[in-house]
């Protein structure tokens, strides 16, 4: 590596470390930024050809997977394979007559080898001597096909034994011929002795199912459980052999088994113990039984193609029997498990990807390959790899020992949110044997016009189109030493756009305060108003469009306003102001950083008024770049000036017939900005009593009061006479009060 190259990946890549993680939340500031892929969550988010995804975030050559035959079913359920390289692949569906097991050549031709009333072949193995043993399931039998295709034969029918089980879920075939049937509802293991029919009950557990069987070369039989997810041990050489739980694994079902050479053993476990296990799978067609036992999470995933939330784990027990987690998959279903060459591979749903386990190092993994299936099922070995079987939709492939000739990594499209010149391509990577090409485009789909694919220059030079999204890919070609990519970043800077004026509100009398609380009696909401087809959520960029708390303050006004900026730069506020019948703008406040305002209403003089705000994006940008945007509010009235009331006339009308003495009172007022909302008055300091103007409606400048009061009975006589007092108080629009009063008085009779 030459010395420019090595000093473009660290001063590149000091800039890339750490920002992966802030990069999905919105840029405090306007300027060039960097989308870095460096973490597995968001490489896995691309699509892969031949190009395997490390779990700490490197790109690297994958294992050659190859599609070998496709049998245009969904469900293939079970795999097996013999010495001559052939594929025997167990097929089911939803009806009656769906289990069928075909044998596929290397060159994937394909053969119908047997064909059975029931629903699905669960489980395959190949004897040494060659024939094909089948179990089918639910209420099914196992099999003896001869690997010619000729007549089958019954080997064990469960209804025959006194366990009846319902389900058969895994078969094994040792070398001298002896075979063993899993068994659920309720859980069993049996063995059918070779060349024998009759079946021995090998051992029974209180479980709901044994779900997978593993016949070590010396003999001893592993046997994994579902419901309390159990791994039992059994000597099948030694008389009177009673099975040993080696494990208890935290999760409720063992779905599969592997065995190393150093004799340790793998588990996969899947769904958490006391969850609701998923639904059973669909059961229909002419089979004259009722499915009501909950079958194993693991199958009804298979069937429903759904993810199951609670993923799986996968264990090691050590030779000594110490187990230890390897590996948990929060998002996948592991069906089976096989180690080749060393290495330990799962065949997992509902996403249809192959891992590789890290078996010296726990907690590592790679994503080895995507294949074009829900489900990768089973596993069979191959003369040059493991043959593959998955579901939704059923195929087999092949994943070869060899890594693929050509990799292809490409990324997921990339949003920038807005219209972006494109900058350098910064590349954390080992070996030199790959390429990196960018295109880029301003619609979301790659296939709606986006430019062709442009070669990243050495120097990390694009020369592709300004556009809102962008998309890269990796190409790893055969090297020596093998290339791998830890991280790609990409320059860009968006366009600058002018902020935004969502929305004003202005609510007099309020006042927000310095700080400290308010108490609820006094406080006013100012929030926006909620035009119809438009709710406030709409203002998604906005972070807070609460109401506001502000303080009862008849001197003050509060305004408040929404605002945004696509490029999410930093704003500043300014406020004018303007009479509705004048022409110039008069600036109120400047360099606001915060979305409101209260000021004091005396600042303008009594009348009607428009506000403007003005958005500026300052701080994000030179005195040169820097845009504003601005919105004009509705008109609003500042009244601070109480009514003025007119003279207060009020004359005395006699009692007559033992009626009550009356004050008859006449007034008029006038407000100069605001219509009079309401008065009252008052007689000898009474009880204030609505009173309406000539006409009854409040609704003008001036309004003119005739009205008629009652004297209290309670009177105190002052000298030679009776007084009384009547007071009148006026309310403006925007509760300004004036008040006026008179005073009535009487002669004494003496």
């Amino acid at each position: 590596m030459t010395e420019r190259r090595l000093l473009q990946r660290f001063v590149g890549f000091a800039a890339l470390a750490g920002l992966s993680a802030t990069l999905s939340l919105p840029a405090a500031a306007q300027g060039t930024r960097l989308w870095t892929v460096d973490r597995y969550d968001s490489m896995e988010r691309g699509t892969t050809d031949g190009v395997a995804i490390r779990n700490d975030g490197r790109l690297e050559a994958g294992p050659a997977t190859t599609p070998v035959y496709d049998t245009t079913r969904s469900y293939a359920w079970s795999l097996a394979s013999d010495s001559a390289g052939n594929a025997y692949l167990g097929l089911g569906g939803s009806t009656a007559g769906s289990a069928l097991v075909m044998r596929v050549a290397r060159d994937g031709k394909s053969t119908k080898l047997f064909e059975a009333h029931e629903l699905a072949i669960q489980a395959l193995a190949v004897t040494a001597e060659g024939p094909v043993i089948a179990a089918t399931s639910p209420d099914g039998k196992v099999y003896r096909i001869p690997s010619n295709g000729g007549t089958a034969s019954t080997l064990f029918d469960p209804a025959a034994t006194a366990e009846k089980p319902k389900y058969l879920w895994d078969v094994a075939a040792s070398p001298s011929g002896d075979i063993f049937v899993a068994a659920g509802a309720p859980a069993a293991v049996y063995r059918i002795p070779a060349g024998s029919t009759k079946p021995e009950l090998l051992f029974k557990t209180a479980d709901q199912h044994i779900r997978c069987l593993l016949l070590a070369p010396d003999g001893t039989l592993y046997a994994g459980s579902d419901g309390a997810g159990v791994v039992y041990r059994i000597d099948t050489k030694a008389p009177q052999a009673k099975p040993f739980a080696i494990y208890a694994a935290p999760r409720r079902e063992i779905t599969s088994l592997a065995l190393d050479t150093d004799g340790s053993l793998y588990v996969a476990g899947v769904g958490s113990k006391g969850a609701t296990p998923l639904p059973p799978l669909p059961i229909t067609g002419n089979v004259g039984v009722s499915i009501t036992f909950v079958q194993p999470a693991s199958s009804s995933a298979a069937g429903a193609n759904t993810l199951v939330p609670e993923g799986s784990d996968i264990y090691r027990i050590a030779k000594d029997g110490t187990p230890l987690r390897l590996t948990q998959l929060k998002d996948d279903v592991v069906y089976s498990l096989a180690l080749r060459k060393g290495a330990l591979y799962a065949a997992t749903g509902n996403r249809g990807r192959i891992y590789k386990i890290d078996t010296a190092t726990p907690g590592r993994f790679t994503d080895a390959t995507h294949l074009d299936a829900a489900q990768g099922m089973a596993f069979a070995p191959a003369k040059d790899g493991l043959y593959v079987a998955t579901s939704n939709s059923a195929k087999l492939f092949l994943l070869g020992d060899a890594p693929a000739k050509e990799s292809t990594y490409t990324s997921e499209v990339f949003d920038t949110q807005s219209f972006s010149q494109w900058g350098r391509v910064e590349t954390r990577a080992d070996g030199a044997g790959y390429e990196l090409w960018i295109r880029s485009g301003n619609v979301e789909s790659p296939l709606m016009g986006w430019s062709d694919w442009a070669r990243v220059g050495a120097d990390g030079s694009v020369s592709v189109p300004a556009g809102r999204f962008a998309q890269w890919k990796a190409i790893l070609r055969p090297s020596a030493p093998a290339a791998s990519i830890d991280a790609v970043g990409l320059n860009y800077l968006t366009r600058n756009v002018a902020p935004v004026v969502d929305e004003i509100a202005i609510q007099p009398g309020a006042r927000m305060p310095a700080g400290g609380g308010i108490p609820p009696n006094t406080t006013v909401q100012v929030a926006f108003p909620q035009p119809a087809g438009s709710p406030i959520v709409s203002f998604q960029q906005d972070a807070s469009t609460a109401p506001l708390t502000a303080q009862k303050d008849k001197t003050a006004m509060t305004v408040r306003w929404l605002a945004h900026d696509d490029n999410g730069d930093d704003l500043l506020f300014s406020v004018w102001y303007r009479g509705v019948d004048e022409k110039n703008w008069r600036l109120l406040k400047d360099k606001i950083g915060e979305r409101f305002l209260s000021f004091d209403a005396a600042l303008l003089p009594d009348g009607s008024y428009n506000l403007r705000i003005i958005a500026s994006d300052s701080p994000s940008h030179t005195a040169s770049d820097a845009l504003t945007g601005e919105r004009e509010s509705s008109v609003f009235v500042v009244d601070t000036t109480p009514p003025v009331p007119g003279t207060l006339t009020a004359t005395l009308v006699p009692a007559v017939a033992g009626t009550p003495q009356k004050i008859h009172a006449t007034l008029d007022a006038r407000d100069a900005t605001s219509p009079i909302a309401h008065a009252e008055y008052s007689v000898d300091a009474g009880p204030w009593q609505y009173l309406e103007p000539v006409g009854k409606v409040s609704d003008s400048l001036s309004e003119h009061y005739d009205f008629t009061g009652e004297i209290p009975a309670a009177t105190t006589p002052v000298a030679d006479a009776h007084e009384h007092i009547i007071a009148v108080r006026i309310y403006d629009r925007y509760d300004n009060m004036a008040a006026v009063k008179a005073v009535v008085t009487t002669a004494v009779a003496r």
